[in-house]
C-alpha cells in the first residue's frame, strides 16, 4: 500500500482570519482590523489595497471581526475552542 506524498506547497492550508476582498475597503484608507489586532497578525497588502492575515498566530479574540465596518473579516474559531 502506498500513500500519496505531498509537498508543503501542494497542501491547502486554511487560516483562522479570512478577508472578503469584495467587502474590504482598505484601499479607501480603512485599517480598523489591523489597528485593533493585539498581535499585529493582520496587515494591508499595498499592491491590492486589501487586508490579509500576515501571520498565523491568531488568539481568536474577535475585535477584527466585530469592529470591521463592512463585515469583511471573518474569524473561523476551531471546533475544539467553541
Amino acid at each position: 500500500m502506498s500513500f500519496p506524498v505531498f509537498s508543503i506547497a501542494e497542501q491547502r492550508s486554511s487560516v483562522p482570519v479570512r478577508i472578503d476582498e469584495e467587502k474590504c475597503i482598505a484601499d479607501k484608507g480603512c485599517t480598523v482590523c489591523v489597528d485593533v489586532c493585539p498581535l499585529d497578525v493582520l496587515a494591508i497588502d499595498l499592491s491590492k489595497g486589501k487586508a490579509y492575515m500576515a501571520f498565523d498566530e491568531c488568539w481568536y479574540c474577535m475585535p477584527c471581526e466585530k469592529d470591521c465596518p463592512t463585515g469583511a473579516v471573518q474569524v473561523d474559531i476551531p471546533y475544539l475552542l467553541r
